[in-house]
């Protein structure tokens, strides 16, 4: 036999293995799950739709699947499966589902977080990343630890009101970072109000099952339908475009702020955006940043009141390498295993996405002996990822340590997935980071924090789809200064 023969050979061969492969593959069953409906599918809560799904991971396996309309929907519940298949197969699982309601009609194909892989996405994605990067986020610790301490003081003058507390700090640095604009007031800003409403309406839409149009996309061509999706779009895009048009005026007056609207205005020729994107890109950014972080630093407040033994070691961390005439600093990181151990803990505890963000395969990914069909949408469970016995132990309990090794650093190479996967990775995790590890350090050193006796915290009373947010509640904040109010004052004072 000739080498050319040979060849041949090889290559019939290769080709007829290859397609026995893809016929088994295709006959491969989905992986378990509910029956639901005959018509519409599986019946999902519209709120905290993630324990509905990590009930579902308990009953069925660490892989599940379920039928939403006319739409596949998997379901991984398990750490190591969501390994394998998130990040494994990264490339074939970093789009996003087609959300014709919430991002085609409501977002105008604008909005970076929901937008399908492909070159809008790399243009977006690569001016963000300019912005976000750990270089450049290390540039905003100043700022970080100015609205840190303003926290504080906020909590002194009116404890009660915590949240809206965490919600001025994350607001005013988002402000600053995206659009260069003075901290907001402690009344809170019409336009910040208003994006956490849009927030809101983005949430409802993208719930599967929430709009016949995502699983019957022709419907959108309907004259009557979808007005008040977009009437949304139309309102959001007037915001962003005004709030940008605020950077383009400063800029007209010489000397302005540096900000990520700046940025995008003075390279916006380069980037190849359109006004459009580069109003959704910033507003987005301002949207998704500050909700998010505030419902961090609110659950740290929540887990320190919920958990006084695990506060009580930070807070001996602090009075060792801290003490009690300076406040924390970012030059404190390594120092500071215990703090980084605590948000971390608090990270995977109640998540600040639940139930992750969506993604869709875009080719058959086999999975032990099942298939996960191209196409199918991919929900990372979160909250069950953050209980998987095999690698959080006793999930359900809020315990620091273990994110701390035998000699007492933090665990490298322990990792949890709250802010997504691969390609998909939220950009701004350097800055939130930063953003939570001073916000904790600086509050346990200031604040004893504890239940008030007459309220006690419901820890699973959250609400919000996209991003997880803490129902109001009620915490004590006693001052560990000792001066007391005073001394704690005079310490903020000294370092403003």
């Amino acid at each position: 036999m000739s080498v050319w023969e040979y060849l041949a050979l090889l290559a019939t061969a290769a080709t007829a293995l290859f397609w026995i492969w893809r016929r088994s593959a295709h006959n491969l069953p989905l992986p378990p799950g509910p029956t639901g409906h005959w018509l519409w599918g599986a019946e999902i809560p519209a709120r905290r739709s993630f324990l509905k799904y990590a009930e579902w991971t308990k009953q069925y396996g660490p892989v599940c699947s379920f039928r939403s309309g006319l739409r596949t929907v998997v379901v991984i519940g398990s750490f190591q499966a969501a390994s394998d298949i998130m990040e494994k197969e990264g490339v074939a699982t970093a789009d996003r589902p087609r959300a014709i309601a919430g991002s085609d009609i409501m977002s105008g194909g604008m909005r970076i977080l929901l937008i399908g892989v492909g070159e809008r996405f790399r243009k977006l994605r690569k001016a963000l990343h300019v912005h976000l990067q750990p270089k450049a986020a290390a540039t905003y610790e100043p700022m970080q630890l100015s609205n840190a301490r303003q926290l504080v003081r906020d909590i002194l003058e009116d404890p009660d009101n915590h949240y809206q507390h965490a919600k001025r700090y994350s607001a005013s640095l988002i402000l600053s970072l995206t659009y260069g604009q003075p901290s907001p007031s402690k009344k809170s800003d019409p336009n910040v109000q208003l994006i956490r409403e849009y927030l809101i309406r983005l949430a409802q839409a993208l719930r599967p099952g929430a709009h016949l149009v995502d699983d019957l996309p022709w419907v959108k061509y309907l004259p009557w339908y979808g007005r008040a999706l977009r009437k949304a779009h139309l309102e959001e895009l007037d915001l962003f475009q005004r709030q940008l048009q605020g950077a383009r005026n400063d800029i007209a007056k010489g000397d302005p702020p540096p900000s990520f609207a700046k940025y995008l205005l003075e390279k916006q020729g380069m980037l190849g955006l359109s006004d459009s994107e580069i109003a959704y890109l910033a507003g987005s950014m301002f949207g998704a940043g500050s909700e998010t972080t505030a419902a961090a630093i609110s659950f740290v407040i929540m887990a320190a009141a919920c958990h006084p033994e695990a506060q009580a070691r930070v807070q001996e961390e602090l009075d060792n390498v801290v003490g009690p005439d300076r406040l924390p600093s970012f030059a404190d990181w390594d120092a500071l295993p215990q703090v980084r151990a605590f948000f971390s803990e608090t990270y995977r505890w109640r998540p600040g996405t639940s139930g992750g963000i969506q993604h869709r395969t875009t080719k058959d990914i086999i999975y032990n002996g099942y298939r996960i069909p191209a196409g199918a949408t991919l929900i990372a469970n979160h909250w069950s990822i953050g209980r998987d016995p095999e690698v959080f132990p006793d999930g359900d309990t809020f315990n620091p340590q273990r994110w701390i090794d035998d000699e007492g650093r933090v665990k490298e190479s322990l990792k949890f997935p709250n802010f997504g996967y691969g390609r998909r990775i939220c950009p701004g995790m350097p800055v939130a980071n930063r953003s939570v590890f001073i916000n904790t350090a600086i509050l346990l050193q200031s604040f004893s924090i504890s239940q008030d006796p007459a309220h006690p915290i419901d820890t699973l009373s959250v609400r919000g789809e996209v991003v997880t947010l803490p129902d109001p509640f009620k915490a004590h904040f006693s001052v560990r200064h000792r001066r007391g109010v005073e001394g704690l004052q005079a310490l903020l004072a000294a370092e403003a």
